[in-house]
């Protein structure tokens, strides 16, 4: 027999997500920004009531997020999938958080610094006695026993996607943020993984400095061809890059279309393997190229 909320959900089937290239967060005591964020052509916006607001308006933050969310699901206007992040499991705040700052529309309930198996089970019961049956979770993963633990945690049934937090990672080892991101290689290819072995979603850390238009970029690329399918943007500029970033351009396909029908073409013909553009063709490289033709038509 299925259980359901008092909203009719069904606990043991959140609704799934669409496709999410790009996540843009903003405060949820920040109304006029927040209503701008269907316009921004982003995939998903999120209503932050963890970083982005302080600790003496945390009450407002969840008032004005669960308004927000009503709203934007009461306007036929607006398709962006809508999200609301709450404090951690551990903070003061999570309990409230659960009971008065979520609306029943949203695509998710962002949980930040999950860790544990135990985590996940809180929220999920959270989200059951308050009536949100259906609401899947975005898990934060933005610690060492976090990231080390990715697998498991994203394998949970109410886990819908995940995001790796470089920031907060680098501030509980202790270590050194750059540039260059080698200090959160490993973390990040990690994540990436744990996100395909548990077969949901994962999404790439945050630029810090938005102005950066390179490096925003370059760190879409990079994550791109390590498995990520999105990124967390924290300011409007950064959509339309990661958007761009994380579907194939013109050339990208039209060379995908190329080596597989020489390739299709040479298997007819009884052979393996086949030159291209002076690269030997087998299967596994015919393979990577479906998966980008496959990607151009989400």
């Amino acid at each position: 027999m299925i259980v359901t909320t008092q909203h009719g959900f069904d606990p043991s089937n959140p609704r799934p997500l669409k496709r999410l290239r790009s996540l843009l967060f903003a405060s949820a005591v920040r109304p006029d920004m927040v209503a701008k964020m269907p316009r921004t052509g982003t995939d998903g916006l999120v209503i932050d009531n963890e970083d982005a607001t302080p600790a003496a308006n945390k009450a407002e933050g969840r008032e004005l997020a669960k308004k927000l969310a009503s709203g934007f699901a009461e306007d036929p206007n607006v398709h962006t999938q809508v999200f609301v992040r709450v404090n951690a499991v551990a903070s003061e705040w999570f309990v409230e958080d659960i009971r008065l700052g979520l609306h029943p529309s949203l695509a998710g309930v962002i949980v930040p610094k999950v860790e544990t198996l135990d985590h996940m089970e809180t929220v999920s019961e959270a989200l059951d006695q308050v009536g949100l049956g259906s609401l899947g979770i975005m898990v934060g993963l933005e610690t060492a026993l976090g990231v080390a633990d990715s697998r498991i945690l994203l394998g949970h049934p109410r886990a819908i996607a995940g995001y790796f937090g470089a920031e907060d990672f680098i501030v509980d080892m202790g270590g050194v943020r750059t540039g260059s991101n080698h200090e959160v290689h490993y973390a990040r290819s990690q994540v990436a993984l744990a996100g395909r072995l548990a077969g949901v979603p994962v999404l790439d850390q945050i630029v810090a400095d938005f102005g950066d238009d390179e490096r925003c970029a370059r760190e879409v690329a990079e994550a791109r061809a390590m498995g990520y399918r999105g990124k967390i943007c924290i300011h409007p500029r950064q959509v339309t890059i990661v958007n761009e970033g994380f579907v194939p351009n013109a050339n990208e396909i039209d060379r995908a279309r190329r080596l597989i029908d020489l390739y299709e073409m040479a298997q007819s013909e009884g052979r393996g393997a086949v030159s291209f553009e002076g690269q030997m063709i087998d299967e596994p490289l015919a393979a990577q190229a479906r998966q980008l033709l496959d990607l151009d038509r989400l």
